[in-house]
Parts: C-alpha cells; sequence; structure tokens
C-alpha cells in the first residue's frame, strides 16, 4: 500500500463497496464512533494534485482513499478537478433504502475553464441526509460533528 505509515496485517487488502465505503467508514467516522480497521486518514486534498497522493492517503492499487471536508473549491497548484455531473445513489444492503451518494469528478491540469483533462477519475461519497442526522443533542458532539470530515473520497487514475 502506499501508505507507510499504517500497520496492517499481511495479506490485508483494502477493496470496500460503495456501501461499505459510506456505512461502514465516513458514517461511523461523521458519527465520531471508532472504525475498525482505523486506516483511512484525513486529508485536505486540494493543495495536493492527484500524483501527489502516494504515502499521503490509504493506496491500494492504484487507488487512493481518504476522508475531506465538503469545499466547493476544487483548485489545487497545478490545476483543479471538474465535476461530471453525474451522481448515483449508494443503496444500502437491503437494496431499497439510500444511504449516501456517490459523485464523479475528473482532474484537469492548467486553470478553469481552459484545463486539459487528464486521466484522474475522483470519487466523493457523501452520506444521505436521513443517515447524517444524528438523535444526539449534546452541544460538544454536534461542534465536533462540524469539524469531522463529511465526505470519503477514492482518487485513481483510468
Amino acid at each position: 500500500m502506499g501508505d507507510s505509515n499504517v500497520n496492517l496485517p499481511p495479506g490485508f487488502r483494502f477493496y470496500p463497496t460503495d456501501e461499505e465505503l459510506v456505512v461502514h467508514f465516513l458514517h461511523r467516522k461523521v458519527s465520531l464512533l471508532p472504525c475498525h480497521p482505523d486506516v483511512i486518514p484525513d486529508l485536505d486534498l486540494y493543495p495536493y494534485d492527484p500524483w501527489e497522493l502516494d504515502g499521503k492517503a490509504l493506496g491500494e492499487d492504484n487507488k487512493w482513499y481518504f476522508y475531506s471536508r465538503k469545499t466547493q473549491n476544487r483548485v489545487t497548484n497545478n490545476g483543479y478537478w471538474k465535476p461530471l455531473g453525474v451522481e448515483e445513489a449508494v443503496i444500502g444492503r437491503s437494496g431499497n433504502k439510500k444511504v449516501g451518494t456517490k459523485k464523479y469528478l475528473v482532474f484537469y491540469v492548467g486553470e478553469a475553464p481552459s484545463g486539459m483533462k487528464t486521466n484522474w477519475i475522483m470519487h466523493e461519497f457523501h452520506l444521505s441526509d436521513s443517515a447524517s442526522t444524528s438523535s444526539t443533542t449534546s452541544s460538544s458532539t454536534r461542534s465536533s460533528k462540524r469539524r469531522a470530515p463529511k465526505k470519503i473520497v477514492s482518487t485513481h487514475q483510468i
């Protein structure tokens, strides 16, 4: 794996489904619950170009996984991430409940809107509104949740 700071057992392979990313990782992270294994790091994505992610995010094959906060600014030092306008529902195992959404973005080198399209793809996973609400009324918990990452990201080259 690209992230040498993660201490994983031999043979461990991180290959989650979309539903597992949303329910078992992102939902638990936003709810301030422990994740086992706790292998996905928090990362402020936008100072980095996609080829700089190796060693900063959990890497498996040609994919990198990390938690990031929601932001409208998707600009890096050398380019920007442009949404494709495609959004998929992430459905839970029961097959009838939407647990989140998956958005697709492509990396362009240069300044918007005239950048050059690359073969870097990003998948942003967000909780559905019903999954992100909490019955907890503690103000300190609510304050911590506002600072918690609001999305999980998978970036890879095609």
